[in-house]
């Protein structure tokens, strides 16, 4: 059995509660656009800093906006993390883009083109 440490807690508390900011719509910024999920979040030994993963489905012009959007409401949600969780220190957020979805249907596609004999 697998034994977890604060951080993987952390990250997990991390993913879910800005999922929930998101679907909610508590960030107030119009450039969030298309179906954005946390894929993945990756929280520093020291709880300091986070790598936020997330994915956006639709257009190139959301997935910008959307990181934008993200990007310049990061102190927001720090202060948010940080009330929610009962943290200390509101963690640095570094967010990045996720297109292992898109990839993934990608794949699929072309999985199913040469199964119908397409390619």
């Amino acid at each position: 059995m697998k034994s977890y440490n604060r951080s993987d807690r952390i990250s997990q508390q991390i993913k879910r509660e800005l999922s929930e900011m998101i679907q909610r719509n508590e960030i107030k910024d119009d450039r969030i656009g298309g179906m954005v999920s946390i894929t993945n979040v990756e929280v520093s030994g020291d709880l300091r800093s986070v790598k936020v993963y997330f994915s956006v489905y639709g257009e190139e012009a959301h997935k910008v906006g959307t990181l934008a959007a993200l990007e310049s409401s990061a102190g927001y949600l720090r202060g948010e993390l940080c009330r929610r969780l009962g943290i200390r220190f509101a963690p640095e957020l570094t967010f990045k883009l996720d297109d292992s979805l898109e990839r993934g249907d990608r794949v699929t596609e072309l999985l199913e083109k040469i199964k119908r004999n397409e390619i």
